[in-house]
């Protein structure tokens, strides 16, 4: 479960990052790599603002990275959601046939 103020920094961690509502984890990788590098201070400079904001960057990477991790969804998914692969596509619809489907040329 997560509390108000870890929603909090996510929501935060959200707007610094520029995400949408749902981002990949390979998404939030990308963006933390991208600011780690235009905020560092061996990169950008050194001054206070760019060790606060690395630092920012850092937080709120942690803060994703550990929602993420305890992040509970169920792992089932009822058979109308999921999407039919190219070979149940054919067979449903082919399947059957005696020109298309299994046996096919057997008489």
């Amino acid at each position: 479960m997560v509390t108000k103020r870890q929603w909090q920094k996510i929501e935060e961690a959200k707007e610094l990052f520029g995400l949408g509502d749902r981002a990949t984890l390979r998404e939030i990788k990308v963006v933390f790599r991208q600011l780690t590098k235009k905020f560092h201070p061996d990169l950008a400079g050194e001054s206070d603002e760019n060790r606060a904001k690395t630092q920012a960057v850092t937080e709120a990477y942690q803060a994703l990275l550990t929602y993420c991790e305890e992040y509970e969804f169920p792992l089932l998914m009822a058979e109308s959601e999921l999407e039919e692969d190219d070979e149940d596509w054919w067979m449903n619809r082919f399947g059957h046939d005696h020109h298309w489907g299994p046996g096919r040329g057997e008489e």
